[in-house]
């Protein structure tokens, strides 16, 4: 029985495997690009910041609200007061 062969591996897949880039050139995506692109994509990321913070302060409201509408709820309900009240009446008898 013969072996099969495995075909040398390329050199790019060799410099990936390695951890090493494709390319020499050592130039990152920032040194890449335009000032003005630079500064779009941090106006853009500042604002979606901006959205994202605006965002969570709404929804922290609305549960606010919902907790304070649901505690009103129960201090309304006589049931629930009930529940929750001190069973020992004695105590406040004067």
């Amino acid at each position: 029985m013969a072996k099969n062969k495995r075909p040398a591996a390329r050199p790019a897949a060799r410099q990936i495997a390695a951890g090493k880039p494709e390319t020499d050139s050592g130039a990152s995506l920032k040194e890449l690009l335009s000032a003005d692109t630079l500064q779009r994509l941090k106006a853009q990321a500042d604002e979606l910041k901006a959205e994202d913070r605006q965002r969570r302060e709404e929804e922290r409201q609305r549960a606010e609200e919902a907790r304070k509408a649901e505690q009103k709820r129960l201090e309304n309900d006589f049931a629930h007061l009930l529940e929750t009240s001190d069973p020992d009446w004695k105590k406040y008898k004067r």
